[in-house]
């Protein structure tokens, strides 16, 4: 059932500039992507016995809604939301003086400014807007959540006791929307092979101008580049390192020059364009050729990316993986990377999947049009340098299509 929008049109003058298309913008058809996104959100709210959601992390509000706004100022201010019922209205509460930003979209059917309690924005008359936002809240639940009961993603304490108080139990929405989110549709595999397209532009580049004298950080900046200019969005880390940082892993690039024969490896970790992710691990060795030490380091970092990935088919449940994957010798297994696999989508998503001595999770599958990466992480403990290596992949009907294509090193 569709509701009579309350939003009220927004007058445009005419606009003469041009503007550059999208990576397969004329291939995705966005209705269809943004109605199976959301179906997914409403039905995981039923499946789960909750009738409405209210969602401040951006990438939720732009699974939920395909709209953004500050995104990364949004990460860790309570400014921007939405409401979205099983049966009944979405509402966008937006950002001060920005309801323009997101009228075209025809799934949000109201939008309103944002109430918001935070100290920076209010000072002293924070919890005055604390109660707002709880009446705001009450309102909507003698309509669309009788039950009292409303999942929310991201909320502060004071937020929490208050809700509380007025008998308004809080679910976790993060749970909703990360088995939300696993199951990929045709038109959002278009958005991501865009990600990866971009991302991989980059590391061409990156490739190309690696030399001895230039410094992590100018490395870095070449992807960063490449995906503002071609409409992507953000980088969630800054993991590229070189020489001797790269062992152990997850040091961020700082202003260390690169020597020449030095290893240089790195995460993309890449929101490019439609907020989808591009996760892939390269490894190079300036001057491209690489020692003894480095051939044993890569080759065994491949061979466990082939060897887990070959395992992976629809109906596997992630236990019978880890006690199946790559056994990692014990001299590098302190060293070890966070994961050997993990979901990606708009970010890093569910399921992380640890190594057996980890924990994580064991109960569920591989399944169909899940999007995941494949980790290798290879450094000795005390040893000189490491390995990074990540491949990204679609899970079909048979096991795994590769959807990161930019070649692996000829280390012969």
């Amino acid at each position: 059932m569709r509701f009579s929008r309350k939003i009220a049109p927004h007058v445009k003058t005419k606009q003469n500039f041009i503007t550059k298309k999208r990576l397969r913008e004329d291939q995705i058809n966005f209705e269809k992507l943004r109605s199976y996104r959301l179906s997914r959100v409403r039905k995981e709210l039923e499946k789960n016995n909750l009738e409405a959601c209210i969602l401040f992390d951006p990438v939720n509000v732009r699974y939920a809604l395909d709209t953004l706004n500050m995104s990364v100022y949004n990460m860790h201010n309570l400014t921007r939301y939405c409401f979205v019922p099983v049966n009944g209205p979405i509402i966008l509460y937006e950002y001060f003086n920005c309801e323009k930003l997101s009228e075209g979209l025809n799934l949000i059917d109201e939008i309103k400014p944002a109430i918001t309690w935070d100290y920076f924005s209010n000072g002293d008359q924070s919890e005055v807007q604390l109660q707002k936002w709880i009446d705001e809240v009450k309102d909507l639940s003698k309509s669309y959540f009788k039950s009292k009961k409303i999942a929310i993603d991201v909320l502060n304490g004071p937020a929490v006791t208050a809700l509380y108080k007025e008998g308004i139990k809080v679910a976790d929405a993060k749970l909703i929307l990360e088995q939300a989110r696993v199951i990929k549709s045709s038109e959002e595999i278009k958005c991501m092979r865009s990600a990866i397209d971009v991302a991989e532009m980059g590391i061409v580049k990156m490739r190309e101008q690696l030399k001895p004298g230039m410094t992590e950080n100018e490395l870095w900046s070449i992807l960063h580049q490449t995906n503002i200019e071609n409409y992507g969005e953000w980088i969630e880390c800054r993991i590229l390192s070189s020489g001797e940082r790269t062992n152990p892993w997850m040091q961020e690039c700082g202003n260390k020059i690169i020597q020449d024969k030095e290893l240089v490896a790195f995460d993309t970790d890449m929101v490019g364009p439609y907020g989808y992710c591009a996760d892939i691990s390269r490894a190079f060795v300036v001057g491209n050729k690489f020692n003894d030490d480095q051939k044993k380091l890569y080759s065994m970092a491949v061979e466990q990316i082939d060897y887990n990935s070959n395992l992976i088919k629809p109906g596997l449940s992630f236990k019978e993986f880890i006690e199946k994957s790559w056994k990692l010798p014990d001299e590098y297994y302190p060293n070890r990377y966070s994961v050997m696999v993990h979901g990606i989508g708009l970010c890093d998503e569910w399921p992380a999947i640890r190594y057996p001595t980890d924990g994580g999770e064991r109960s569920g599958t591989f399944q169909r049009n899940m999007t995941i990466t494949v980790e290798s992480y290879i450094g000795k403990v005390n040893g000189k340098e490491g390995v990074k290596l990540e491949q990204q992949y679609l899970i079909g009907e048979n096991g795994l299509e590769l959807m990161s294509h930019h070649p692996l090193e000829d280390i012969n």
